[in-house]
């Protein structure tokens, strides 16, 4: 796919991804406001699925919000940082042991590249969606 095309199916696919959750908001209020008055209501919203699903929401929500911070750290930094963030991204994450004084060392000199790290560590344990 050229770069454009990609480009352009990524930009339709967030305004629609933006406008569900719009809507999905917009949904949740009305929800909320009418669930005191109406006590069958209340309990439908309590049930365990639709918790769950407000759940699963959440937890998507909240990961792609961290790696959205990350994202746009990293292209619209232009620092060293940023620089050595993006060559991390693009090889594979060794397993050498180093001390935990080196490792702090490093996590000051590089946060985002830490922060990075820590992110693809928790998102090779996390349950798929």
């Amino acid at each position: 796919m050229h770069s454009d095309e990609f480009l352009d199916d990524l930009h339709l696919r967030i305004l629609r991804v933006t406008e569900d959750l719009r809507a999905i908001q917009q949904q949740l209020n009305c929800a909320a406001m009418q669930a005191p008055g109406d006590p069958e209501l209340m309990e439908a919203l309590c049930q365990g699925p639709e918790l769950e699903s407000l759940e699963v929401l959440k937890t998507a929500l909240d990961q792609m919000r961290h790696f959205l911070w990350f994202y746009i750290q990293l292209i619209t930094n232009e620092s060293a940082e940023a620089d050595h963030a993006r060559q991390v991204v693009k090889k594979p994450v060794q397993d050498t042991v180093i001390s935990p004084r080196v490792a702090a060392a490093e996590k000051f000199r590089f946060p985002t590249e830490a922060a990075l790290r820590e992110f693809l560590a928790a998102e090779k344990t996390r349950k798929p969606n």
